[in-house]
């Protein structure tokens, strides 16, 4: 069989490369969204006010960074925002 010739799936090759790049970079966001997540959680169960609403704020910049960036769609970044906050409310009222 002959060689390919250069330029014919090289496009295919680098979106191969790119997609890996991305893939990455989503699993780091993603991990780094369920770490904040779990420290608002615990603050929650801790019934520890001030941390919880620092870790909010922390928390809802990370799902809105990740819907920006497209990692996760903003209305599932939403529900889960509102699941927070719903839980921090729950203590602090």
């Amino acid at each position: 069989m002959a060689k390919l010739k250069t330029g014919r799936h090289t496009s295919a090759i680098k979106e191969s490369r790119k997609a890996e790049r991305r893939a990455k970079r989503n699993v780091a966001i993603k991990s780094k969204i369920k770490t904040m997540v779990k420290k608002v959680e615990t603050a929650v169960k801790n019934k520890d006010i001030k941390v919880a609403e620092e870790q909010l704020a922390v928390a809802f910049s990370e799902w809105d960074r990740a819907a920006k960036k497209n990692v996760v769609h903003f209305k599932s970044a939403s529900n889960q925002k509102a699941r927070l906050s719903k839980l921090v409310a729950k203590i602090t009222v």
